[in-house]
């Protein structure tokens, strides 16, 4: 994840606190609304600097719609390393004995979900990325259907990073938010429920439903 590039940066940042305000005032409407899971293991990994703290208001509401949602339990996101690999590698082993894992990743935490996946594609059901420096460089396997969200405003990682070429199971989709509030947006946890929800073998890409379409710039 890129450095704040300005006091103007770190000022828009603020939003992410009313952001959570928004979050939870939406959360009962939003699981109301929202798909409901099927049970499968979701593991959420937290931006640099981030713990399992961060993302543990997306992981209640994903095990409220019925996922498995747990973190990577590896303390602090400071990078890559061997410690980080090996630690995910044994967690997706052992979320993985009864099928397919999805993976979100919040900033880095998406380049760890795109290297996990790279290295157990056949244990990987789906890549989920929020406001991901993904570039040409982190692109998931093609036998993994993938969801780059990002937001024009983000005020860290500049936006065009987090916007890959799409095709059959590759998407983009762009919400309104500051970056540090990705993981509690109500559009982004829409888009997440919205996207776990699919079937393997009927994927198509993401259409906000008409309650919720000025949410999404381009709904």
């Amino acid at each position: 994840m890129a450095p704040v590039q300005s006091s103007r940066a770190l000022v828009a940042e603020a939003r992410s606190g009313p952001e959570f305000v928004s979050f939870t005032l939406a959360a009962a409407p939003l699981l109301a609304a929202a798909p409901r899971g099927d049970g499968h293991p979701v593991l959420v990994l937290p931006g640099l600097g981030g713990t399992d703290a961060t993302t543990a208001p997306l992981r209640w509401f994903l095990r409220q719609l019925g996922y498995g949602a747990v973190g990577w339990d590896l303390g602090r996101n400071e990078g890559f390393g061997r410690h980080v690999t090996a630690g995910l590698d044994t967690l997706l082993a052992s979320l993985s004995g009864g099928g397919p894992v999805s993976l979100i990743g919040w900033s880095l935490g998406g380049l760890h979900a795109v290297e996990l996946a790279r290295r157990r594609p056949d244990a990987v059901r789906s890549i989920i990325t929020l406001g991901s420096p993904l570039g040409d460089r982190y692109v998931p396997p093609t036998v993994v259907s993938a969801t780059s969200v990002y937001s024009r405003s983000d005020a860290i990682v500049p936006w065009r990073l987090s916007v890959v070429p799409t095709g059959p199971r590759r998407e983009c989709v762009e919400v309104r938010g500051s970056h540090l509030g990705l993981g509690h947006n109500p559009a982004v946890a829409l888009v997440i429920a919205d996207r776990l929800a699919q079937r393997l073998d009927a994927w198509e890409p993401f259409t906000a439903p008409r309650w919720a379409r000025r949410w999404y710039p381009t709904g």
